[in-house]
């Protein structure tokens, strides 16, 4: 979507009514008393605004000629409306969370936002934060940096482990291969389950996807990217082979791609994937499901030839920091410096690690001892905190909400519902996706 398509969007919700009057102020406008003003729109999550809000007033302690106002991001009709209209009318903030990359990648075509590697002061906040091996999977194309990371959130995989050892394992499989073992014994025993139980599987929503195809596509091909320079670079025998693992699935009736309450928790499913927003529902609804007892928390299965691979790839589902385009140096530099504050100091990424149950984009949460208390009281959250410097963020292409409904409705769903073969399905996707592509050159 190019600035004028942005700008039309923005400007039709306008139309339809204010969709900035719970935003705050916006802008970039120096402040009557002389300070900098630094506009801060947090994601509309009340816990996250918590904690910005509480960063900021201990930050302006420390520096009283700097005002960092921070409101909580209009969600109605969508984030992304919000923005958009801001950004048509002039009133964006200085700097907001809650941006993943692919919608950067939109913000960034039409210059909306900054480089953030180009910021003073970003060399230091990468550094102190210690996120330099988690900052290599959000370079873009053109090799700049647009999203300063707030959370990563790896897509992992929850296993039964009771159906398992009912199985004859004492852990989960790892490869396609084996996989479909366990499918085999499962059914002969427990004819009305399955290895995958998920309604969105057969769904061609375009995010979906990055729930289902992009963990399983990532580890396949070791984080190979999927579109790169508005070009198609993915990797088509990994590809080729995860559409067609799923396409045994199916075939062996180890999937179910109907709508069912809660497979995995009450033992339909014997795998599905799993955020770490999950477990604060877990702890009040099913308050049965114990980490390491009934189940566990891996990594995506891989095709046969990677069984002794380490280090697996999956998607992240991780937003970030972006800084607006019309804010001045003099802001720019405020912002920057607010949040060297906040990341200069581990423990208020523990603090926001309590507060939220979103994983810190850094790299060494499970060394640090700062979080080592609370990865022990929580130890399904530390197997997603090794996982950050391996999960791949949302592809950093404007047209991803294009891209992604083709992989659902070319490839992903006909062959979860058994109707193409994986490589009719690859193909049948690449030639749409490059037609997209080539439209935009």
């Amino acid at each position: 979507m190019k600035f004028k398509k942005l700008v039309y969007a923005a400007l039709s919700v306008v139309a339809a009514g204010s969709v900035l009057a719970a935003c705050g102020s916006g802008g970039s406008e120096a402040s009557n008393d002389g300070k900098t003003k630094v506009t801060f729109w947090a994601a509309p999550n009340p816990t996250q605004v918590k904690f910005w809000k509480e960063m900021a007033t201990a930050y302006e302690k420390e520096n009283p000629d700097v005002k960092v106002e921070v409101s909580q991001m209009k969600e109605s009709p969508s984030s992304e409306a919000t923005i958009q209209s801001a950004i048509a009318s002039k009133t964006a903030p200085t700097i907001s969370e809650n941006i993943n990359r692919s919608f950067a990648a939109q913000l960034a075509d039409s210059k909306a936002i900054l480089p953030v590697n180009k910021v003073s002061g970003y060399d230091d906040v990468v550094k102190e934060r210690n996120m330099t091996e988690s900052m290599k999977a959000w370079s873009f194309s053109d090799e700049n940096q647009y999203v300063l990371p707030v959370y990563s959130n790896p897509i992992l995989f929850g296993w039964r482990l009771d159906t398992l050892k009912a199985l004859g394992y004492s852990e989960p499989p790892k490869t396609y291969s084996e996989a479909l073992e366990v499918g085999k014994k499962l059914k002969a025993k427990y004819p009305d389950q399955v290895l995958w139980a998920k309604g969105d599987l057969s769904d061609p929503t375009a995010w979906m996807r990055w729930f289902d195809f992009f963990p399983m596509y990532n580890a396949a091909s070791k984080g190979n990217a999927f579109v790169a320079n508005n070009e198609l670079v993915a990797d088509k025998v990994a590809g080729v082979k995860l559409l067609d693992f799923m396409g045994s699935l199916a075939s062996q009736k180890l999937l179910l791609t109907g709508e069912v309450t809660d497979p995995f928790e009450t033992g339909t499913s014997l795998m599905t994937d799993l955020g770490p927003w999950t477990f604060p529902n877990w702890a009040e609804k099913f308050p049965d499901m114990k980490f390491g007892e009934n189940y566990t928390v891996t990594t995506p299965l891989v095709p046969d030839n990677m069984k002794d691979e380490k280090e697996v790839s999956t998607y992240s589902d991780a937003k970030g920091i972006v800084f607006y385009a019309s804010a001045t140096k003099e802001e720019q530099k405020a912002a920057m410096d607010f949040l060297k504050f906040v990341y200069s100091d581990d423990k208020n990424d523990l603090k926001f690690l309590e507060t939220t149950n979103l994983i810190p984009a850094r790299d060494d949460a499970t060394e640090n001892a700062t979080f080592q208390s609370f990865f022990k009281e929580n130890p399904q959250l530390e197997v997603y905190a090794a996982n950050v410097k391996n999960a791949i963020p949302a592809m950093d292409n404007a047209d991803y909400n294009d891209i992604q409904q083709i992989i659902g409705e070319a490839a992903w769903n006909p062959v979860v519902k058994g109707e193409k073969k994986g490589a009719k399905a690859w193909s049948d996707m690449s030639k749409q996706i490059n037609k997209v592509l080539e439209d935009e050159k």
